[in-house]
């Protein structure tokens, strides 16, 4: 084999012509700025011309370069040389041998088929950052080397790159741990347990972004209000990284928060908006904040640049809530406005982020109609659909971002169960006969209701005192009305005054100032909301006796 034929065709040489030329630059010439020919000129001492690259002794150059050097020939890759660096690393090998008896390492790493890829080709191929048998890392270029007469033969040049790949691999760890930190927060910043109201039934879940990428900000939450009404929200925070998950937890935190101030969801939005800008003015989020109250059968909701709410009736019919849509939280300036859509018995609702329907190279409005088409024919339980749709959106593990998926369902309760659900509704004429009729009206509501004594009594105690409240601090219209579920009994009354009661002390000589401080005391809960048509709802609740196995 002649290794001078292409000594210079080793990874990284070049032919120069002009520096084939043995003539030396004169000395009076090196001062005009010209640089002496590389091949050429002689030692600073004049004692004589370097060599040419050309006629350097090929094996003794690559005995001594660093990196490790094999060249195999014919198409059974048989060894022709090995350098000192190759024998060093992996032993002596013996010449002539077919290359996957002498040199195993090479089939080890998956590159005899590289090499009949070089030979057909003729074109140079490479193997980077591969993990040799003796425990290092090598990248391998396979250069095709012509013969006279002969196969072809195939120069073999591994350099190593073991510091390099365990730099790669420190930091590929480092990414990996900040993800397990991010999605552990992330994970303990979502309700761990969701709240199940009387009237709907819920599920929710959350995919992190898979390992290539970093878990986002998307939350969930369902807040029980009081008085039957429940409050759903769904975000995403712009970012990603522990940062975004760290002001996810914020605003989750405020958004329950102003839920329990029972405030229309423009107003919670409103809030948001401020709290956002507090945390962090350079970031912004999307959000929606739904309200749903069993005794108007609609969702009630606000959007902050969020996507739009889906709703499946019950004959399998899917609407969207498109409008109104403000801009994100944090951006501030801008007022927000609440709209509503139907939910009535039957119904399943679907409130989700972008993850779930936003894909490269395509439509937001496509991911949204594949959704809608998905959630047409989903049927079961919350959860159940919950699934189907992230299977039907192509959500895996390796997901380039992260989902979150809530589910809610309007029953359409019949038969015996339907019992546990009932509705009963007076409207209240001003006057000193309408507490005697209300309480009368109770009385024989709670009794058709088989109550047990003690909350039938209790029931109508609360009925009493808060029509009383009504009648002397409100304004008509006024309404009583009393609701049971499969858990509670809940006693509303409303009127046209927008003046929240409070609970205070009354001193012994006070003739009035009892009512709420008595209803507090013998109910579970209590509350008051203002209504959207300008007046005010006050409400308490009695938690129903377990029935006996």
């Amino acid at each position: 084999m002649n290794f001078t034929r292409w000594s210079a065709r080793l990874p990284g040489t070049q032919r120069r012509a002009a520096a084939r030329t043995e003539t030396p630059v004169p000395s009076d010439r090196r001062g005009e700025g010209s640089v002496p020919a590389a091949r050429a000129g002689g030692p600073a001492d004049g004692s004589g011309p370097v060599p040419a690259v050309d006629e350097l002794p090929a094996r003794d150059v690559l005995d001594r370069v660093p990196a490790l050097v094999a060249l195999v020939h014919g198409p059974d890759h048989r060894v022709a040389y090995v350098n000192d660096a190759y024998t060093t690393a992996f032993g002596a090998r013996d010449t002539g041998a077919p290359a996957r008896e002498a040199l195993p390492e090479l089939a080890e790493l998956g590159l005899l088929p590289l090499l009949d890829q070089v030979l057909r080709s003729g074109r140079p191929r490479t193997l980077k950052s591969r993990r040799a048998v003796d425990g290092r890392s090598y990248t391998f270029t396979c250069t095709p080397v012509a013969e006279d007469g002969g196969d072809g033969a195939v120069l073999v040049f591994a350099t190593d790159v073991t510091d390099h790949a365990e730099a790669a691999e420190r930091l590929r760890a480092s990414e990996r741990r900040q993800r397990e930190t991010a999605v552990t927060l992330q994970r303990s910043l979502l309700p761990q347990d969701l709240e199940q109201p009387d009237d709907l039934r819920i599920a929710a879940t959350y995919q992190p972004g898979g390992t290539e990428a970093a878990v986002g900000g998307d939350w969930y939450d369902v807040i029980t209000l009081g008085g039957g009404r429940t409050a759903l929200v769904i975000g995403d925070v712009m970012g990603r990284g522990v940062r975004a998950a760290a002001v996810m937890g914020q605003l989750r935190t405020g958004a329950r928060a102003y839920a329990r101030l029972d405030l229309p969801p423009h107003e919670v939005l409103q809030l948001l908006d401020g709290l956002a800008t507090e945390i962090d003015p350079n970031q912004i989020a999307t959000c929606v904040y739904a309200v749903h109250d069993p005794n108007e059968g609609r969702l009630v909701y606000a959007s902050a640049g969020h996507l739009p709410i889906l709703v499946r009736d019950e004959n399998g019919t899917v609407s969207r809530a498109d409008e109104p849509t403000g801009p994100p939280l944090g951006t501030g300036g801008w007022m927000h406005s609440s709209g509503s859509i139907a939910l009535a018995p039957g119904s399943t609702a679907v409130l989700y982020t972008d993850g779930l329907v936003e894909r490269r190279n395509e439509d937001l409005d496509e991911g949204i109609a594949a959704l809608e088409r998905a959630l047409a024919g989903a049927t079961g339980s919350p959860q159940v659909v919950c699934d189907r749709l992230v299977r039907s959106a192509g959500v895996t593990a390796d997901h380039d971002d992260d989902v979150a998926v809530l589910v809610l369902q309007h029953p359409a309760r019949t038969g015996p169960d339907g019992e546990l659900f009932r509705n009963a509704a007076l409207e209240l004429l001003g006057g000193v006969e309408a507490a005697p009729r209300a309480r009368a009206f109770a009385s024989g509501v709670l009794t058709s209701w088989r109550f047990p004594a003690e909350l039938h009594d209790l029931g109508v105690l609360a009925t009493s005192e808060l029509v009383a409240n009504s009648l002397q601090h409100g304004t008509p219209p006024m309404r009583l009305r009393l609701r049971r579920t499969d858990r509670r009994l809940i006693v509303e009354v409303t009127d046209g005054d927008d003046h929240l009661p409070r609970r205070r002390r009354a001193e012994p000589a006070d003739e009035s100032g009892r009512g709420i401080a008595i209803v507090a005391t013998i109910a579970s809960t209590w509350g008051c909301r203002r209504t959207p048509d300008g007046g005010k709802a006050v409400w308490c609740e009695f938690l129903l006796p377990k029935p006996r196995p």
